[in-house]
């Protein structure tokens, strides 16, 4: 006679505590990654070597947290374990015994640390990165992978270039500080003007990742969203009166305000006309336009600015009736003069397209289309997917939302554009 089945095993113990130490470890990666590195780059001057030691520090930190529980300052054990890893690493290779001596004597970071005016590594590090002797395609991308843990393949999709260039890139940005020299220092203030478009650059590339998500799971990186935000605020207390650095923060904020509404419970991709408008958050609307409105009086309009301009009138509308098109089709127009870009000119398709009209619309994004400057995005055709749809021209419409699921990079993007291609093609 076969025995009764007992009850169901419960989750082991065992696995529930590695669970727990490898989200810790997670969370300290999002959050602690760009100090780390910056620390150790500010401590050693050797990019790789902090790379390095940081990437031994996390390892150390999945081989010992499960025994000794997750340090109350993670961050702290992290830059102590990733400083000592460096130690070790120049002792064994004889470098300079004044080096080694600054290394193994710098305490962790203190949180709230003010060096030089600039009081986070990671603001510093920027700063470092926009040097003009980079190559200015380099620039952002050399900050994004130092200070945020962003993979190449993260970058090069930002960017919209093959990995592999963005891998000579990074490369090449690097032996150039090794080189050339390059300070890890702040610039004098009558040099920060010329890194500053750089600098803001990073802080909005850094952000756009967070906000929509290049590649994986999770179309939203919360953490990115958070940590560019703080860098902006920070930059527009260092820099103030800068109307830019206010216009991005404003842009970021204005933003960050309709997050929450993005996706439904179950993780789908929600459109803006069909967004719970009372899940926006109220606070960070108005400190957005408060900032915006701070910035445009000084009578130097750019980009950022201009941009925020376009987040403020979908954010302060209402109902998605009360959305003026028109001005955000005008002030799309002007940003395509301003600052030119393929994505530009997709967005303008879409505000010409809820303006004038789907066939106005698709006239734009048609043009940008037969000009293969956004060949492979798949944000193109899936524009022009929506367009047909609205025009009634069902099967044209089907075979770019296909074209689109087939480049869209991440889930949440993929069931949008499925359900989307399921309601045509019905």
């Amino acid at each position: 006679m076969s025995a009764e089945p007992g009850p169901a095993a419960g989750p082991d113990p065992a696995d529930r505590g590695a669970a727990v130490v490898h989200g810790a470890v997670d969370r300290a990666f999002r959050d602690e990654w760009g100090q780390v590195v910056a620390t150790l780059i500010r401590l050693t001057g050797d990019w790789d070597l902090a790379e390095e030691c940081a990437q031994d520090a996390f390892a150390a930190a999945l081989r010992t947290w499960p025994r000794e529980g997750v340090p109350r300052r993670p961050g702290a054990w992290l830059t102590t374990a990733a400083r000592n890893r460096a130690v070790d690493r120049l002792r064994r290779e004889a470098v300079g015994a004044a080096k080694l001596r600054q290394v193994a004597a710098a305490p962790p970071p203190e949180p709230g640390r003010d060096d030089g005016g600039f009081p986070d590594d990671r603001l510093r590090l920027m700063f470092t990165c926009c040097h003009p002797a980079l190559a200015p395609e380099a620039r952002v991308a050399l900050a994004l992978r130092t200070l945020t843990g962003l993979t190449t393949a993260e970058i090069a999709r930002a960017f919209l270039v093959a990995e592999q260039t963005m891998a000579k890139r990074l490369v090449r940005a690097k032996q150039k500080i090794r080189h050339a020299g390059v300070p890890y220092r702040v610039p004098p203030p009558h040099l920060l003007p010329e890194r500053l478009p750089a600098v803001l650059a990073v802080l909005y590339l850094l952000f756009t990742e967070g906000y929509a998500a290049t590649a994986g799971d999770d179309l939203i990186r919360r953490d990115l969203c958070a940590e560019a935000i703080r860098l902006g605020r920070l930059l527009v207390r260092l820099l103030p009166g800068e109307p830019e650095a206010e216009g991005l923060l404003a842009l970021m904020l204005l933003h960050d305000a309709r997050r929450p509404a993005r996706l439904d419970d179950a993780g789908r991709l929600v459109t803006l006309e069909e967004q719970d408008r009372t899940r926006w958050d109220a606070g960070e609307i108005a400190e957005g336009v408060r900032v915006l409105d701070a910035a445009l009086p000084r009578g130097r309009p750019g980009p950022y600015q201009v941009q925020a301009a376009i987040a403020a009138c979908h954010a302060t509308a209402a109902t998605p009736a009360d959305t003026d098109w028109r001005q955000i089709a005008a002030l799309y127009a002007r940003l395509a003069r301003m600052a030119p870009s393929p994505v530009v000119e997709l967005n303008r398709a879409v505000a010409v397209g809820m303006a004038e009209g789907p066939a106005a619309g698709l006239a734009v994004a048609d043009a940008l289309a037969a000009s293969g400057r956004l060949a492979g995005y798949h944000l193109l055709p899936a524009t022009r997917a929506d367009l047909l749809r609205r025009l009634g021209r069902s099967a044209e419409a089907a075979a770019a939302y296909r074209e689109a699921l087939a480049l869209a990079p991440t889930a949440a993007e993929r069931n949008f554009l499925q359900n989307r291609l399921r309601e045509v093609s019905s």
